[in-house]
């Protein structure tokens, strides 16, 4: 492994550190929770049901074909065979501009993907619609791993790559002891996948995980999201977390590439 090589990924891994170990804003945290506890009261438990059914629904619904519909959405022989050519390009000179080439992709699907979950956030809200937008937010989401899974050389269709996609967003979308405790199984999952071993995982119990994490996540953002007018704040929770997925998917993804070097 060359000298550019490794100091990249040290670079990687300190972006990643600090995503890992954000704290809450002591300030922020202790004027929040009492609100959001305040309406968590206030949410039936037969929304939160349907909310957690309704993620783990979209989930299998794109995985048991529903990739084929994203795919349209992009161009996926176009995203591979750039990532040949520009990874043809690092190979035979290491450098930090062959690098920003296989990069670019990423970066373009980031800003794409979290323009169109504002877009899609805002203008379900203020027709007062939550819950139903649920499957194109996770197409959005999913979407946006994809294309940059692609731009690194990975390949998204295989169980194993499908069970590492659904922690990278449970990684993304967790805070403080959560995330840490995710942040481990994918660094577990991650090295039996490059290394060829069989993951002991199963898909079903991975996609119900995540699942729950999203419903947890999302509970209160998309109660009020389902209420007039105040649903417009939708579109800017969505954009947050696609921020997040795209900005934790892209470290790893280029620091797997990376490692295979």
């Amino acid at each position: 492994m060359s000298k550019f090589i490794k100091k990249e990924i040290n670079k990687l891994n300190k972006k990643e550190n600090k995503i890992i170990n954000k704290k809450r804003n002591t300030i922020i945290k202790n004027k929040l929770n009492p609100i959001s506890e305040k309406i968590e009261e206030k949410i039936p438990d037969k929304l939160r049901t349907t909310l957690e059914s309704a993620f783990y629904n979209a989930f299998k619904m794109v995985f048991k074909g529903g990739s084929k519909y994203i795919e349209k959405l992009y161009n996926k022989e176009k995203i591979k065979l750039d990532h040949d050519i520009n990874n043809y390009a690092f190979n035979k000179r290491t450098t930090k501009k062959s690098l920003k080439l296989i990069d670019f992709q990423g970066k373009r699907s980031k800003l794409i993907n979290s323009t169109i979950s504002t877009v899609e956030g805002v203008g379900l809200g203020i027709l007062g619609i939550g819950i139903p937008d649920i499957p194109i937010f996770i197409s959005v989401i999913l979407k946006t791993i994809y294309e940059i899974a692609l731009s690194y050389g990975f390949n998204y269709e295989s169980e194993e790559e499908k069970i590492y996609i659904l922690n990278l967003i449970n990684v993304a979308l967790t805070s403080e002891e959560e995330k840490l405790y995710y942040s481990e199984k994918i660094n577990e999952i991650e090295n039996k996948i490059d290394l060829g071993i069989v993951l002991e995982n199963n898909l079903d119990d991975e996609i119900k995980e995540t699942a729950k994490v999203l419903s947890n996540t999302l509970l209160i953002a998309k109660f009020i999201q389902g209420l007039p007018i105040v649903g417009v704040l939708g579109g800017v929770v969505n954009y947050q977390f696609i921020s997040k997925v795209s900005k934790y998917s892209s470290i790893k993804y280029k620091k797997r590439y990376l490692k295979k070097q």
